[in-house]
């Protein structure tokens, strides 16, 4: 049955014209429901013993999702007209909706009401496309009601009043999303309902700390989005993304273009209900208001909130945590010019996803049961204290949990939210770890089977078809090695280097050839599409493809053929490249060594076998190839990275210290790099528009002014005029005295002040635009770890493509496309950086739970209460208080901007920025539940 439906759309030109489709109906498109004596039951999702089916209207979907993830909720009909409404309307929340209907162990089903003749509804005249939707959603329940002939009961769920009484009207069981779960008989999902936002301000106002006041406003309204757009046109508002400091929730920053600087935003107040992410519009405070970035202040976690809220905005005393310590008088001293400051009058786009923590400790309401109000305290103390209420306080309080923020009214001190799910017990390491990846968004889920289909038999072996393959070259007789992190089991490269006869080195540098199994378009590539990269945590890895791919098939471990996509160089002594080949390969390494192992082996002058002499060389060639690109303006930066020596048992961490670099490590570095930057050419050659290629923006003068203003503290300047530039004052930052880690102190802050490196389509910037500025080379990409990382697997697509071995695949046709992969990639790779680091942080907090240590730090900033200390023995960083809590700080201390230092009054105690303190480090539990490493000064 054929329909045709027309509609009018406007064209980029501005013409109108009528738009005719056509709209096929069908009479055989299944119920889904294995009781139905009508449909084919062969393909049926629904329980043959459910009694009852429900059909859920959009919003239902859109806000409780949460409960609709609960495995609780089963036998449910999305009908297709609210699976492409929700779509239209919330990407996440249907990505999420997909993931349940396609669980083979969910009883959800899709049915496709738009297309049967008997569910399908014109819109009527006068009619919204909303109204239109719902009377669908009325029909397809009613049309199943008769087709299943009462076998089972069919329930239609809303919320919608409207919705809800037109049903009853038409003969539908109707129930709302509350009434229906309290008819489950379980209590426990009650709490997992989104509660309607009017409720903020009609609940009971009994107690002010954990339900909403009616008494004041304790927020700014946000201005109309008419009053903003104007604003932000005229140029008195200010658009960007909002970025809370990590060691004080009462200060964010604002990065905003039209001014070219961040806005900083002092306090809850002038935060107005924004969030860390939120995308928001800052109005700029008068000068006057404006504060210097040293006077601000370090907050604990145990910091109370609630001073904060209910200030006139703007006012002076907007930002508690912000000491009014005195500061040098402009006689004095040269005041340092203050920042820009601001408030939030507005939210574009809300950044709120689920949080993990737990429930403030509370006393049990009287009685026990029933509802109780409680407040949730994030992991992230960035995030402000969530309102809840729970039917299971008693189990909660112990537990890690997650929470969803659903509103905040200006009404309220609280943004109010709803439980999710339990994650585990407070302290448990194996919670701990869980509740890291499901903050940074790491899916850690075990690959599925038709993920694990893709994959060749074991054992699997270099078969004869591979080596007679003309695409594949033989190079099982070179002398090849790997160099890696000790125990590393997934090697992605191995290297080779041979002295020609020329006088010459031919240097190869030999790939995993992953591609050979990882197919386009395959669940395979999905899955590994998605994830994006493996995770690297301290006691375990989150790979990216499945283990027998990444540590048996794929590893090019020693003694066993494997196959390769392998670049190889004729270099002169001067490590000059004379020429540069691309070819698939079958290897068979001779040896994979740690670096400790070939450091050892360099370093052993009685050794002069053939393979410790290809190592020297190799490394004699990559000394000159690192001077050269430094000569060429790369930076050498340092970071603060750990080593932990973890139990094979308990996987608890017995060891801690700093990462130790040696010139093994930067010689398999240098020739890494050399194969990104060959690969980055030979692909943008062939494909000027669908590369995809990595760059590091330069970073500007005002993400550099930190590092010049400590610099300029202790007497150093740094010219950052250029890489370049700043490469050679770095190499000349050397302090007075014999202090050997005072130059990479330097370069740790640096590296802080940079810009983070992303992955971008070629087509989407102009050639100048894709600099990478650390490394000094127009050009760079990632070839070398397709094991490891996603952006590699494109590369060897693209490579394999640009020297006719295979078609370029789809993806690559369509740019748009390419940049959606790339903001994912970019995305997951931040996402896998951050979950390193709090596994770190996590561990560190373990290993020093029952070792308190005394040890040196160094100061990185100077707070009005304090400062921010660096550990360098252990990697760690964190606040140091020069005043406990509750004590006065005026007449105190003296804070001078200008040479980063703060002296007490009266007295001859200074301490200055990069100086060196005696510290006490130890593990405290200053609230239950919520232990935290606390560094106190000796």
């Amino acid at each position: 049955m054929l329909q045709s439906k027309s509609f009018v759309k406007k064209t980029r030109q501005g013409k109108v014209v009528k738009v005719v489709r056509e709209h096929y109906l069908r009479d055989d498109i299944y119920c889904g429901s294995p009781l139905c004596t009508v449909c084919d039951v062969a393909a049926a999702r629904l329980s043959p013993t459910a009694s009852t089916i429900i059909v859920v209207d959009t919003n239902v979907v859109l806000h409780q999702i949460d409960l609709l993830e609960n495995p609780a909720i089963n036998d449910v009909v999305v009908l297709s007209v609210v699976l492409e409404e929700v779509k239209n309307r919330n990407l996440s929340v249907y990505n999420r909706l997909r993931a349940i209907c396609s669980n083979s162990l969910r009883r959800f089903f899709i049915f496709s009401n738009e297309y049967h003749k008997d569910t399908y509804v014109k819109i009527e005249t006068g009619e919204s496309p909303n109204d239109r939707n719902d009377r669908a959603i009325r029909v397809a329940t009613q049309w199943y009601q008769n087709h299943l002939g009462g076998a089972v009961r069919v329930l239609l769920i809303t919320n919608d009043i409207e919705n809800k009484n037109k049903a009853l009207k038409d003969g539908i069981h109707v129930e709302t999303v509350e009434s229906y779960v309290k008819l489950l008989g379980q209590p426990a999902l009650l709490d997992l309902i989104v509660q309607p936002q009017s409720e903020d301000v009609t609940m009971e106002d009994a107690d002010d700390d954990l339900r909403p006041s009616k008494r004041k406003t304790m927020y700014p309204e946000h201005k109309p989005m008419s009053e903003i757009t104007s604003g932000l046109h005229r140029g008195i508002y200010h658009q960007g993304k909002l970025r809370v400091n990590r060691f004080n929730s009462f200060e964010a920053y604002v990065g905003s273009e039209s001014i070219g600087d961040e806005i900083i935003i002092h306090g809850r107040s002038n935060m107005n209900r924004a969030f860390d992410g939120d995308i928001v519009v800052v109005e700029l405070l008068p000068q006057d208001q404006w504060q210097q970035e040293g006077s601000l202040a370090i907050t604990n976690d145990d910091d109370d909130e609630e001073d904060d809220v209910h200030l006139a905005p703007g006012s002076a005393d907007d930002a508690p945590r912000v000491s009014n310590l005195m500061q040098a008088s402009a006689g004095d001293k040269e005041v340092m010019p203050a920042r820009p400051s601001g408030r939030v009058i507005g939210i574009i786009k809300r950044n709120w996803h689920s949080y993990c923590g737990s429930l403030d400790p509370m006393p049990m309401p009287a009685g026990g049961g029933g509802v109780a109000h409680a407040l949730f305290v994030s992991k992230d103390r960035r995030v402000p204290k969530i309102r809840i209420q729970t039917r299971q306080l008693g189990n909660l309080l112990d537990k890690r949990i997650i929470v969803a923020v659903d509103s905040w009214d200006r009404l309220s001190r609280y943004p109010s939210g709803h439980y999710v799910r339990t994650i585990g017990q407070i302290g448990d390491r194996e919670t701990e770890t869980e509740v890291v990846l499901i903050e940074n968004d790491i899916d850690a889920r075990p690959f599925s089977s038709q993920v694990l289909a893709c994959l060749p038999p074991l054992p699997w072996s270099v078969s004869a078809e591979d080596v007679e393959n003309p695409i594949r070259q033989d190079l099982r007789h070179l002398r090849v090695f790997s160099v890696d992190p000790p125990g590393c089991r997934d090697i992605d490269d191995a290297l080779h280097c041979t002295l020609l006869p020329n006088g010459h080195f031919e240097v190869g540098v030999h790939i995993a050839d992953v591609t050979n199994f990882v197919h386009p378009g395959t669940p395979l590539d999905d899955e590994a599409s998605k994830r994006g990269t493996s995770v690297y945590l301290v006691e375990r890895r989150i790979d990216m493809l499945p283990k027998p791919l990444t540590e048996d098939i794929c590893s090019l471990r020693s003694d066993v053929e494997r196959l390769t996509f392998s670049v190889i160089w004729e270099m002169t002594p001067e490590a000059e490249i004379v020429s540069t080949r691309y070819t698939k390969a079958i290897i068979k390494s001779c040896a994979a060594m740690s670096y400790v192992e070939a450091q050892a082996r360099m370093d052993d002058s009685r050794l002069m076998d053939p393979l410790t002499t290809d190592l020297r060389n190799m490394n004699t060639l990559a000394k000159i190839m690192r001077q050269k690109r430094i000569e060429r303006g790369a930076l050498t930066l340092a970071s603060a990275e750990v080593k932990f020596e973890i139990d094979t048992e308990t996987h608890n961490p017995l060891d801690i210290g700093m990462y130790q670099i040696r010139e093994a490590n930067q010689m398999i570095e240098e020739f890494m790099l050399a194969a990104n930057i060959s690969v980055a050419t030979k692909v943008l050659e062939h494909f000027p528009f669908t590369s995809l290629l990595r760059r590091h923006p330069n970073p500007t003068k005002e993400m550099l002014e930190p590092l010049l203003q400590t610099a300029a503290a202790v007497g150093i300047s740094l010219d950052v005029t250029s890489s370049k530039a700043l490469a050679d004052s770095l190499d000349g930052a050397v302090a007075v005295g014999d202090d050997p880690y005072f130059n990479k102190l330097i370069r740790i802050l640096a590296t802080r002040c940079m810009t983070q490196a992303v992955y971008f389509c070629s087509g989407d910037l102009s050639p100048p635009e894709f600099l990478h500025y650390g490394l000094a080379t127009p050009l760079y990409t990632h070839f070398t770890s397709p094991i490891r990382r996603y952006a590699d697997v494109i590369i060897h697509r693209l490579l394999a493509a640009s020297l006719g071995i295979c078609k370029l695949p789809d993806i690559f046709q369509e740019r748009p496309r390419l940049t959606s992969v790339a903001d994912n990639l970019n995305y997951r790779h931040k996402n896998a950086q951050m979950a390193s680091r709090a596994s770190v942080e996590l561990h560190t907090l373990i290993y020093f739970r029952k070792r308190p240590t005394d040890t040196e730090a160094r100061i990185l900033k100077i707070r009005s209460n304090g400062f921010i200390v660096f550990v360098p023995k252990y990697g760690i960083e964190g606040p140091v208080y020069l005043m406990q809590r509750g004590e006065k700080a005026e007449g105190e201390w003296i804070i001078d901007e200008q040479q980063q230092k703060i002296k007490k009054v009266n007295g001859d105690v200074t301490y200055g920025v990069l100086q060196t303190v005696r510290i006490h480090m130890e593990v405290v539990e200053p609230q239950p539940n919520r232990p935290k490493l606390e560094l106190t000064l000796i």
